[in-house]
C-alpha cells in the first residue's frame, strides 16, 4: 500500500500556479471567496442610504438654510414632512407634568392608559437619603415638560408593590399597550448617579417610545444600556417567579 506523500504547502490561500495544480487535484481546498466585493457593495449602500436620509431630524430652521445647497423638490419634501411630525407632536402632547399614582388608580392611570400612549413609573425610594431616586425625580420633571406624547408617572415603591425593596429603587416601568415592556432596576446601567437627560432620552428609543431621529432629544454623546427584565402584564404584583431576581 502506497504511502500518502506530504506535499509542501507555505501558503494555501496564496494565488500561485502551484497552489492552483494543488486545489485542482483536491489536495488543498478551494480558497474561499474574497469578502472584498461584499464590504464595498455593503459599504456602498450605506453611503445611499446616509445621503437619501442626509435631511432626517433636521428642523424647519435648518431646512430653510438648505435652500441653496438642496433640490427645491427633495427640500419641500422634507419640510412638509417635519411640519406633519410637528403637528402630530402638538396634538399628542396632552401630558406634560409628573403624575402622581395611587394603587387603587394604577390600573386605569397606568395599565389602561399606555394603550393610547406610552406610559413610564418610577417607583421611588420611601427614604430621603436616594440619591438616585432624587434624581430620577429632577429628571422625571424635565422629561414630562419636553416629550408631552409620553405619560410620566410616579409613586412609592413599597406603596405600588408590598414589600419592594428599597435598594431596587428608583425602578422604571415602561408601559404600553397594557403591558410592562421594559424594567430598568436602580440607574446603575444607566448611569448612576451621573445619569443625565440624554441617558433616559436614549432608552425611550430603545423601547420605541421616541424615533431616533427625534428632534426634541438632546444630540447622544455617549450609550449606556439599560437592565431589561421579563415582561409582565397589568398591575405588578409582590409575587416572585425565576425571572424575577430583579424583584427579590
Amino acid at each position: 500500500m502506497d504511502k500518502p506523500v506530504n506535499v509542501p504547502v507555505d501558503n494555501p490561500n496564496a494565488d500561485t500556479e502551484w497552489n492552483d495544480i494543488l486545489r485542482k487535484h483536491g489536495v488543498i481546498p478551494e480558497k474561499p471567496p474574497s469578502p472584498t466585493p461584499l464590504i464595498e457593495e455593503a459599504l456602498a449602500e450605506a453611503r445611499k442610504q446616509a445621503h437619501e436620509n442626509r435631511l432626517e431630524g433636521k428642523g424647519l430652521e435648518e431646512l430653510d438654510e438648505l435652500e441653496d445647497e438642496e433640490d427645491d423638490e427633495f427640500l419641500e419634501h422634507y419640510r412638509k414632512q417635519r411640519m406633519a411630525e410637528l403637528s402630530t407632536i402638538a396634538r399628542t402632547s396632552i401630558f406634560n407634568q409628573v403624575f402622581p399614582l395611587q394603587k387603587p388608580d394604577y390600573s386605569r392611570d397606568v395599565t389602561e392608559a399606555s394603550k393610547q400612549a406610552y406610559v413610564l413609573v418610577h417607583l421611588t425610594s420611601s427614604l430621603g437619603t436616594n440619591i438616585e431616586s432624587r434624581l430620577l425625580t429632577e429628571l422625571w420633571r424635565e422629561l414630562a415638560r419636553k416629550f408631552g406624547d409620553i405619560k410620566f408617572c410616579e409613586i412609592k415603591g413599597d406603596m405600588c408593590i408590598e414589600g419592594y425593596p428599597d435598594k431596587n429603587t428608583p425602578t422604571i416601568l415602561v408601559y404600553r399597550d397594557g403591558d410592562i415592556q421594559r424594567q430598568v432596576v436602580t440607574l446603575r446601567e444607566l448611569g448612576g448617579t451621573k445619569t443625565g437627560m440624554r441617558d433616559v432620552e436614549e432608552l425611550l428609543v430603545n423601547v420605541g417610545a421616541l424615533k431616533a431621529n427625534d428632534t426634541r432629544r438632546l444630540p447622544s454623546v455617549s450609550h449606556h444600556g439599560s437592565s431589561i427584565f421579563t415582561n409582565r402584564k397589568g398591575v405588578p404584583t409582590s409575587g416572585s417567579t425565576e425571572e424575577d431576581d430583579a424583584w427579590d
